[in-house]
């Protein structure tokens, strides 16, 4: 056997020994022969007898918490997220009868060597079947951790799904009430880690942070960890180290897991370290820009950086913005999701009422809802929101508490005119910008959105996310949609390329179908030649023509976007539709000076959006119905889009 092949027990043997020596956790030994349950009773009193609990009292919770543990009368899901309440905000039961409750912790969350530490391997566990997980790690007598090893030449996917497995009510689900994380791990591949739960497809892998600036704490954590250990580590020993070492631990399970209606979710290290960042910032009273590609998991960061302000910074409260009604819609259902309670503000005159009250801690608002649709942002819109505000500000007015401002998609809700009225309002208030968009070097205002925030808190771009596999990579494909096409060589030679990798039977079909093509492609202008070059990609390329998928064309213009959808309609490729910020307005019409109406840019478009909602173009349509309408149709095309390509 080759020397980096490690066989699965001297894998096991040597990260059994480093977590005793390096990371400072009791061994436990082999449990093998043993009955073996989610809870070591005898050391969790221990525990407790040591914290100053009394015999009985001791016994009274013990009774309380085993039969919340072994309770799945509801589900799994629900079993181990009430474990998880307790384990994090305590247990409260009344020690005498008529006495008040006391809180009482399993955990000692701000003293981690307060807490005992557990290694044990080869655990037998008898529910449904028997099964014996690899190594479980308990904290205070409470299993919290379980992890599967693979020899190196095994991958880890075995690993995890082992893990998945084990999880099935047929196998020993009751286990796994109290686990936190479970990971996977071989020699050559490292760790991959999850929560209960986690499906096969998000196990994770922990990196160290690479975004250095002046809230570096330390250089290279790898080096520090093999300086502290005396010797070179390996892959698997650094990230056993990265996770399990004691204080790092505590806070993942304390302030980065969390119960996403009805999904349990843990933290990817970019939102990790990016939070343990703005944490320092905030208590220094500086916010800041947190630049996360899009995919990587904003929201979460959001609501993982807001729990941990209104849990540790007395008298915070949060005000999330954003740009658009989605957004906004999103970000409630999120933070309902998660059980947190958040005031949505309905206009300007509301959100300075929440403001200046200290009723509600977590607030979300839309920026610039006030006289126009969803769409992209305007000057005249943030003029018209300072406007709004400023008539609506009472004489009273005040910003309760200290409130912390998270802004979503911050390069483009906050130009400098919003941001300076922002920060007018709320003086005192620090702002946290998020954006997945490269920010452009400079705005109208000749600042920058990151100068106007504060810098950057931290980054991680799409590179990285695509290495992680985060997200997908994205592939370009030029393409050269022939302007002059008068011989038939030329489109005899566009139509073999176009059908390449077809069926003969189906090559036959579509050249049959398309045989006057050359008449029409020579005769087209470039619009409805770049038109039929796309409904000729969704009679060939396979997610188009299956209809599971879809596909967006960006026009250089609203009045293009119009033109293109008309070319689509004279075609008969009826499965299109115009999403823009447009907020068609027949007043303009009236002011509209073209020798004939028409012939007039907004004639053209209006006439578009009319014939797309099923309106005769030339029968009077009411202004209020007319965009009432124009409103629930994109709202239905978005969620096609997304939901129902097929459909679309």
């Amino acid at each position: 056997m080759a020397k980096s092949a490690y066989p699965e027990r001297e894998t096991q043997n040597r990260i059994i020994k480093f977590f005793q020596k390096e990371v400072g956790y009791k061994y436990l030994g082999n449990l093998e022969d043993d009955q073996n349950f989610n809870v070591r009773w005898g050391d969790w009193k221990r525990f407790l007898y040591n914290s100053g609990y009394s015999t009985d009292f001791v016994d009274a919770i013990e009774t309380k918490f085993g039969q919340i543990v072994s309770d799945f009368s509801q589900s799994p899901y629900h079993t181990n997220k009430e474990v998880y309440r307790i384990l994090k905000y305590g247990l409260k039961l009344a020690e005498h009868p008529g006495q008040s409750p006391k809180t009482v912790y399993f955990i000692n969350w701000e003293e981690p060597e307060k807490n005992d530490f557990y290694i044990a391997e080869e655990v037998t566990v008898n529910d449904n079947v028997e099964k014996r997980p690899d190594i479980v790690l308990y904290i205070n007598g409470i299993a919290i951790a379980v992890m599967e090893l693979k020899k190196s030449t095994v991958s880890v996917a075995d690993g995890i799904r082992q893990n998945v497995t084990n999880q099935r009510d047929q196998f020993i689900q009751r286990f796994f009430s109290t686990i936190q994380i479970c990971a996977a791990a071989n020699d050559s591949e490292g760790l991959r880690y999850g929560t209960s739960g986690t499906t096969e497809k998000y196990y994770l892998e922990w990196k160290e942070d690479n975004f250095t600036d002046q809230l570096q704490d330390k250089d290279d954590l790898d080096k520090f960890i093999e300086d502290k250990c005396g010797r070179q580590l390996n892959l698997l020993e650094k990230q056993c180290y990265r996770i399990f070492q004691k204080d790092r631990i505590l806070d993942i399970i304390h302030n980065f897991i969390i119960y996403d209606s009805g999904i349990k979710k843990i933290c990817r290290y970019n939102q990790f370290y990016a939070i343990k960042r703005c944490q320092k910032r905030l208590a220094r009273n500086q916010g800041g820009i947190v630049w996360h590609t899009q995919g990587s998991g904003k929201s979460l960061t959001m609501v993982w950086l807001t729990k941990w302000i209104l849990e540790n910074i007395t008298g915070s409260r949060v005000l999330i913005i954003t740009d658009r009604e989605e957004l906004d819609d999103q970000i409630e259902k999120i933070f309902t999701g998660v059980d947190l309670q958040i005031a949505r503000s309905k206009s300007s005159d509301n959100l300075l009422t929440l403001l200046n009250s200290y009723e509600n801690r977590l607030m979300c608002s839309l920026i610039h809802k006030f006289g126009r649709r969803t769409g992209e942002v305007s000057d005249l819109d943030y003029e018209k929101y300072v406007e709004e505000l400023k008539k609506t500000i009472p004489a009273d007015f005040s910003v309760k508490d200290k409130v912390f401002v998270l802004v979503d998609e911050c390069h483009r809700t906050n130009s400098g005119k919003l941001h300076l009225a922002m920060k007018s309002i709320m003086p005192d208030s620090v702002f946290v910008g998020f954006t997945g968009t490269p920010l452009l070097k400079v705005d109208k205002e000749q600042k920058t959105t990151a100068t106007l925030f504060g810098g950057f808190i931290h980054t991680y771009k799409f590179d990285q996310a695509v290495r992680d596999g985060v997200v997908l990579d994205l592939r370009y494909e030029a393409r050269n949609v022939p302007q002059e096409v008068s011989s038939k060589d030329k489109i005899d030679a566009w139509f073999e390329a176009k059908t390449k990798g077809l069926m003969p039977k189906a090559t036959a079909a579509l050249k049959e179908k398309w045989a006057t093509l050359q008449q029409l492609y020579s005769s087209k202008d470039r619009l409805e030649k770049i038109a039929l070059d796309i409904i000729f990609d969704f009679e060939t390329k396979q997610r188009l023509c299956d209809g599971r998928g879809n596909a967006l064309l960006v026009a250089g213009s609203i009045a293009e976007a119009c033109r293109y959808y008309e070319i689509f309609q004279d075609k008969n490729f009826k499965n299109c539709a115009i999403v823009s910020s447009y907020k068609p307005n027949r007043g303009e019409l009236r002011t509209d000076f073209s020798s004939t109406i028409e012939d007039s840019e907004n004639w053209k478009k209006q006439k578009a959006y009319l014939k797309m909602l099923g309106y005769d173009p030339d029968v009077s349509v009411e202004d209020d119905d007319f965009y009432k309408k124009i409103e629930t149709f994109e709202k239905r095309v978005k969620d096609m889009f997304v939901d129902e390509p097929a459909n679309m």
